[in-house]
């Protein structure tokens, strides 16, 4: 099912680069020697980008995260590297962009991702763009100290470098090809 769901994002993304030439390897964790890159007129989001879980490279985990989102308790914490289309928008919370991602074929296989734009320039997600999102997964049905529940009942966040460099992995956002979230932030 990972596979399929790799070579699905291949695909998708293929059709969203209007035919640019590149290679997207199914195993993010043999990606480091590969040179290929996807260029759609902003940063370049290259094929060797890696998603990390305590320095270990790690493959898309859609499922698991669908698993979470129903046998874990609120606040449950874990590292998200999911890939979807955005088919909601929630209002902007304070330099943040909060948007739905569908990652399943089940009418709740949704994640909410929010992208903390201090940390480099992202447009607005429209519906039906295509994301992959790399960072901290957050279980957000009910209230948890001063953050209301998520609309989708979970989140990732933290989809950006980590200006200290230690506490949490990099994360990133690849909407339609580009890749955000390298900026230095505040």
């Amino acid at each position: 099912m990972k596979k399929a769901l790799v070579i699905l994002a291949t695909l998708v993304l293929s059709f969203t680069a209007n035919a640019y030439d590149y290679n997207i390897e199914k195993d993010h964790r043999s990606n480091h020697e590969n040179s290929d890159s996807i260029h759609t007129g902003g940063e370049q989001a290259s094929s060797s980008q890696v998603c990390n879980d305590h320095g270990r490279a790690m493959s898309l985990n859609n499922d698991q995260v669908i698993k979470w989102k129903t046998s874990q308790p609120n606040n449950f914490r874990a590292r998200g590297y999911v890939n979807g289309t955005v088919d909601e928008i929630f209002p902007d919370m304070t330099g943040h962009h909060h948007f739905s991602v569908k990652i399943g074929e089940q009418a709740n296989d949704h994640v909410e991702v929010i992208y903390q734009i201090n940390f480099g320039h992202m447009p607005e997600p429209r519906i039906g763009d295509q994301v992959v999102a790399c960072g901290d997964f957050i279980n957000s049905y009910a209230q948890s100290g001063g953050y209301q529940p998520s609309p989708d009942g979970a989140i990732i966040h933290w989809v950006h470098r980590n200006p200290d460099g230690h506490g949490h992995d990099d994360g990133f956002v690849i909407l339609n090809g580009t890749l955000f979230g390298n900026g230095n932030g505040h």
